[in-house]
């Protein structure tokens, strides 16, 4: 009997770009990706934290270079992919992951600075990573793009207006790429991570977070940065084609969560 399955299910000598890739989710993609044979961009504002994952994933095998960006400087973008072209190869795979907790009340003098802020950094580089890796999307024939929205981007708590407004608009920017990229190929999808065990997170008392995750997500725990990469992983493998405009939650079930 042939098999049924035509589809590959490997990403090995893709060159993926990731944002942010120096902690937390973006570094567990990093590392991730580079242990399925692609090679990978790790780009962050830290020179040292990206030269330190690059170690790492070199020293498991894995291929990887580190670029210092600042996600929120066009012209470094500009720089930056291009030094990736020319020395990993054309970018098959986008991941749009840094990003910053910022919030206020409305009310807050600082408002309107924190809100500018929010959109500088969680939704406005988005769009210009995508249209600075077009050209090589395009010629891909599977290019994928991923970004990191939020739980926060499907609802509201209180105290983070800046940031979860920038998360919806990671959504609306998500499904709005999907349609138009998708005459190319291109698929585009979301990714909405809930309480996730980062350095942000760190922050919060253990037992504060502990009565989070009890109360509010059904698996009753935070989660781990890897089990939000292996899910940006899927969504770049060549078998997920007809996968595009997809918001997905990996979140506990606490989105789904009623009682």
């Amino acid at each position: 009997m042939p098999r049924l399955s035509t589809r590959s299910r490997s990403v090995a000598d893709k060159v993926v770009l990731i944002t942010g890739a120096a902690s937390g989710m973006g570094r567990a993609e990093a590392h991730l990706f580079a242990d399925e044979g692609a090679k990978v961009a790790v780009t962050d504002l830290a020179a040292d934290a990206v030269d330190a994952v690059v170690e790492e994933i070199a020293e498991a095998g894995g291929t990887a270079r580190g670029y210092v960006l600042d996600v929120t400087d066009p012209d470094a973008i500009a720089s930056v992919t291009a030094r990736i072209r020319d020395e990993l190869g054309p970018i098959d795979v986008l991941v749009n992951n840094a990003g910053v907790a910022v919030g206020s009340t409305v009310d807050d003098e600082t408002f309107d600075e924190r809100f500018r802020f929010a959109l500088d950094v969680l939704l406005t580089p988005h769009q210009r990573l995508i249209r600075a890796c077009l050209d090589d999307l395009r010629a891909s024939g599977e290019g994928r793009i991923i970004n990191i929205s939020s739980t926060e981007g499907l609802g509201a708590s209180r105290g983070s207006m800046q940031y979860t407004t920038a998360k919806h608009g990671v959504i609306g920017l998500t499904r709005a790429m999907a349609l138009a990229l998708a005459p190319d190929g291109i698929t585009v999808n979301a990714v909405c991570p809930g309480p996730i065990l980062t350095g942000m997170t760190e922050l919060i008392p253990a037992e504060h977070r502990d009565t989070f995750a009890r109360r509010r997500t059904a698996l009753r725990r935070y989660g781990d940065p890897e089990e939000v990469a292996h899910m940006v992983l899927n969504l770049a493998l060549p078998a997920s084609s007809y996968v595009t405009g997809a918001v997905i939650p990996v979140d506990g079930g606490q989105t789904m969560k009623n009682d």
